[in-house]
């Protein structure tokens, strides 16, 4: 059996990725990100069939003896560690820098030199900025449109170079608008659906016009899962997403419809990225990982979408799960 390193296991995806695994046997060694109140973030909380059956590494991502050491005696490194807030990364572009693009090159480094199997770095739908065609494939131009766009694409070339300079297997999953359980309130769908939840009398968001490929988190991790063991994939890139795209506009209208409230929506300057730096839409096309990994979301279609947001309202209203984000205040 293949010990699989997670890194980002504390996450939004990673946690979610860890309990699939372990529910599927596997041995797995989650990564987390050292903090003094020993925390593992939303490992914290997971499942009670999955609690105590994978092991923890306590590090940063940023460290590269760190990371060698974690990826000891592993097989296979799934790379989900990132700082991923679009806002905070017009703030503070340094901290993505070192995060996304060294944090890459400490995994893809250490991956070689300890001989690993497989490396699946994962990318984000961002680098592609505003699409120039639909549906977008992997032949998409890179556009980035923020610094942390710009850090995804430097990450995705580093981890890339080194299976072209190097031969070591790495595989770029891009995946879409990933949204679930768990996922942090600086994204679009928990924010609407907390203001929703704390009954406020208006939702506030920035832009509302641009489409999202809204993927849901079981999806997402499914497309890991194909990727650890799918033949003939090192050096490919493979875009998650189902195909569909909606509005910020119509996803709230959904959610509030799900939810059974009103629904008024108010516009909030400090929540609009700059002009130039709005992606305004996106749509994939999965041709790709169907081929490659087998792989097609499962929460397709308007139905599917209703589920996954159906699912994720139900976690979100449970008071445990609501107490731990602030509704009535906007953090980058």
């Amino acid at each position: 059996m293949s010990k699989i390193l997670v890194t980002g296991a504390d996450g939004f995806i990673g946690s979610h990725l860890v309990e699939a695994l372990v529910r599927a046997g596997e041995d797995v060694r989650a990564f987390v990100l050292y903090n003094s109140f020993g925390s593992w973030g939303w490992l914290d909380r997971c499942a009670e069939d999955v609690h105590g059956n994978f092991d923890v590494f306590a590090g940063d991502i940023r460290d590269p003896n760190g990371v060698r050491t974690a990826m000891g005696g592993c097989d296979i490194a799934l790379h989900l560690a990132a700082l991923i807030g679009i806002p905070y990364s017009y703030h503070s572009p340094d901290s993505y820098v070192e995060t996304n693009i060294k944090g890459t090159l400490n995994v893809v480094q250490a991956a070689r030199e300890l001989g690993l199997s497989r490396v699946v770095h994962t990318s984000t739908s961002e680098v592609y900025g505003t699409a120039q065609f639909v549906p977008m494939t992997e032949q998409h131009p890179l556009h980035a449109q923020s610094p942390y766009a710009a850090t995804k694409v430097a990450a995705d070339q580093i981890a890339l170079s080194f299976h072209a300079a190097f031969g070591t297997p790495v595989t770029v999953l891009r995946p879409f608008n990933t949204y679930g359980p768990r996922q942090s309130a600086r994204a679009v769908i928990p924010t609407i659906i907390t203001q929703l939840a704390a009954e406020r009398p208006g939702v506030t968001l920035g832009a509302t016009h641009p489409t999202r490929d809204f993927t849901f988190v079981a999806d997402t991790v499914a497309g890991f899962q194909s990727a650890i063991r799918a033949d003939d994939i090192e050096g490919e890139v493979i875009n998650l997403g189902t195909g569909r795209e909606v509005s910020i506009a119509d996803t709230a209208r959904v959610i509030a419809e799900i939810m059974g409230t009103e629904l008024v929506i108010e516009a909030d300057e400090q929540r609009l990225r700059p002009t130039a730096s709005e992606v305004d839409r996106l749509s994939a096309s999965n041709a790709k990982a169907k081929e490659l990994l087998g792989w097609q979301p499962a929460f397709a279609g308007s139905e599917g979408f209703r589920a996954g947001l159906a699912q994720t309202i139900t976690w979100f209203r449970e008071p445990s799960n609501l107490s731990a984000y602030r509704a009535d205040r906007y953090s980058v």
